[in-house]
C-alpha cells in the first residue's frame, strides 16, 4: 500500500499531495484506475436528454488528470458499480480495522487516528503476509523492482518543467491587463517579465495553509514566481 491519509474532508489538491508523496517516493506508474468522482472526472449531463445516463464525456479535464497528463499515466475509470467495487473491497477491512481500533482506544481526535492509520499501514506493508500472493508486500515490491518486473519508472522533471511544483500543483489561467498585472482571488498582483494581453498559466504550489507559491507561465516558459496568502 503506498499511500493512505485520513482527511476531515476530501479535495483535489489532498489528491495531488497524494499523487506528488507516491511518485517522488516510488516512482511513476503506468496506470491509475479510480471510480468517477468529480475529483477525477468531468461528467456532463448523465441525466439530460441529450446524454445517456451511462454516458460520460471529458469535455473538461479535471485538476487531478491535468498532473498525470503532465507525467503521461493513463487514467482507467471504474463505470459501474462493480468495477468500482473492486477499488473499495481490497482495503475495507482496512477501514473496518481502524474505526474498532480507534473506538476501543477510545480515539476522537483525527490525529491520534493518523497515527493509528500509519502502524496499520506499516503493518501491511512490512510484516503482514499477503493472503494471496504469499509474501510481505514491500519484500514483494522491492524484489520485483530488483528484477526489473514493475511499471514504476522513474520520476523525473523534464522540459520545459522546472521543478516538481510545476506538476503536481492547481492550475488557473489569467491574461496580463494593461498594468501588467492579474487577479486571483480578488488579490491583484504585478507579473514581471510579462506583456499586456499575455495568456498566463499560473501553476499554484500550496506551501501550508495559509501561504501558496504562485509560479507564473507564459509560452512554456516561467517568468516569475511570487508566494501569496
Amino acid at each position: 500500500m503506498l499511500h493512505a491519509e485520513l482527511l476531515r474532508k476530501e479535495s483535489t489538491w489532498a489528491h495531488i499531495a497524494a499523487l506528488q508523496s507516491v511518485f517522488l517516493q516510488y516512482g511513476i506508474p503506468f496506470s491509475y484506475y479510480v471510480d468517477s468522482h468529480s475529483i477525477f472526472r468531468f461528467v456532463r449531463g448523465r441525466d439530460s436528454l441529450r446524454y445517456r445516463h451511462h454516458q460520460l464525456t471529458d469535455e473538461a479535464t479535471p485538476q487531478w488528470k491535468q498532473v498525470l497528463d503532465d507525467c503521461n499515466v493513463k487514467v482507467i475509470y471504474a463505470l459501474s458499480a462493480q468495477a468500482k467495487g473492486k477499488i473499495e473491497r481490497p482495503y475495507q477491512w482496512l477501514q473496518d480495522h481502524l474505526v474498532r481500533t480507534c473506538v476501543r482506544e477510545n480515539v476522537t481526535e483525527i490525529q491520534k487516528a493518523r497515527t493509528i492509520l500509519k502502524q496499520e499501514i506499516r503493518h501491511y506493508n512490512h510484516r503482514q503476509v499477503h493472503s494471496t500472493t504469499q509474501e510481505i508486500p514491500h519484500l514483494r515490491f522491492l524484489k520485483a523492482l530488483e528484477e526489473g518486473k514493475t511499471l514504476f519508472r522513474p520520476f523525473a522533471v523534464n522540459p520545459p518543467f522546472e521543478s516538481p511544483k510545476d506538476i503536481f500543483c492547481l492550475r488557473i489561467q489569467r491574461v496580463i491587463d494593461a498594468y501588467r498585472k492579474i487577479s486571483l482571488n480578488n488579490f491583484q498582483f504585478k507579473v514581471n517579465h510579462s506583456n499586456p494581453r499575455d495568456p498566463v498559466t499560473l501553476r499554484i504550489y500550496p506551501l501550508n495553509a495559509m501561504l501558496s507559491e504562485v509560479r507564473v507561465w507564459c509560452n512554456n516558459k516561467l517568468i516569475d514566481i511570487q508566494k501569496i496568502k
